[in-house]
């Protein structure tokens, strides 16, 4: 079995949890996922089996699309609602539309994040969440994020009588954005701590809601004997990529991993960005410049031997 599938993750479980249950309900271990999705967070969870676990590195490279509210008044340990309060600034008089939209304005395009501590992101060999678990704090790089757009998608809402203002917002962020952080960083930007109250993840890997089955629902369509019908074609999780035509003289030669002249693909220049090479309607395989070698295009990624 070779493909792409839309699973919709529930909430109360981990991206390793729908993992492992998939490689039981299709019978099949070659299975990974493209991006991982906290417990607490549902949404659209790319899953490649067979060969299509290939191209599972270029699908998280993809952009990413959630909705999800942010709460004013107090922040956790964790940056979401699964953690323990560890500051808190009652919202006495709340923030209006215009002084929340001009924050949420000013964290688009290129910014720098720290990770959340309760996250998988590896200092000396080990994952921050096992200091946090283990009590420890530790000094966390700073990582650059993408983020395309950021709004607000509901009227703030203010609750009297706890101090505390929220609203729902919608992200399109790039490849690593932590939403729990942009969430905090928009408290602190308003001078007030916060965290992320809720999260769901609309697109990833170019695959959409209308496209998704829960684990119950994959369990009926292989029971039924359908399940190939929603499986997408490799090729699917590679469209970003500019798609190339080869013959078979020049398929022969990819075959082999040759390093070979952007003119063998027709091309008048050398690519600014990988590309992806067709032989009989299937992608075979990705090419990049080779900077060791002038004019030159080298393998990124073989990805058929066979056609």
């Amino acid at each position: 079995m070779d493909g792409i599938l839309a699973l919709w993750k529930e909430r109360g479980m981990t991206s390793h949890d729908c993992v492992f249950k998939l490689r039981k309900i299709l019978k099949t271990k070659k299975i990974g996922h493209g991006g991982t999705l906290d417990p607490d967070v549902d949404g659209i969870l790319p899953i490649c089996i067979g060969k299509a676990t290939k191209v599972i590195e270029f699908m998280q490279d993809s952009g990413k699309v959630y909705t999800g509210e942010i709460t004013l008044g107090y922040a956790t340990t964790t940056e979401d609602v699964s953690g323990e309060v560890v500051a808190t600034t009652p919202i006495e008089t709340p923030f209006s539309q215009n002084e929340i939209d001009n924050i949420m304005k000013l964290m688009e395009g290129e910014i720098t994040q720290i990770p959340p501590m309760y996250s998988a992101v590896k200092v000396n060999g080990k994952r921050l969440y096992e200091y946090a678990r283990a009590g420890l704090e530790v000094e966390r790089p700073k990582r650059k994020a993408q983020i395309k757009s950021f709004r607000r998608i509901s009227e703030p809402e203010y609750d009297k009588e706890n101090k505390t203002q929220s609203w729902r917002f919608e992200v399109v962020c790039g490849k690593g954005t932590y939403v729990r952080t942009l969430a905090v960083d928009t408290g602190k930007k308003l001078g007030v701590a916060a965290h992320m109250s809720d999260l769901t993840r609309l697109e990833s890997g170019g695959l959409k809601p209308a496209q998704a089955l829960t684990l119950a629902q994959v369990a009926q369509a292989v029971a039924e004997d359908t399940i190939s019908e929603y499986l997408l074609p490799l090729e699917y999780g590679l469209s970003a990529f500019d798609k190339i035509t080869i013959n078979e003289k020049t398929w022969l030669q990819v075959k082999n991993g040759m390093r070979l002249a952007p003119e063998v693909f027709g091309l008048d220049s050398m690519p600014k960005k990988p590309i992806a090479l067709y032989y009989q309607e299937k992608v075979v395989a990705l090419y990049e410049n080779n900077p060791k070698e002038k004019n030159k295009l080298k393998p990124l990624k073989m990805l058929r031997t066979e056609v």
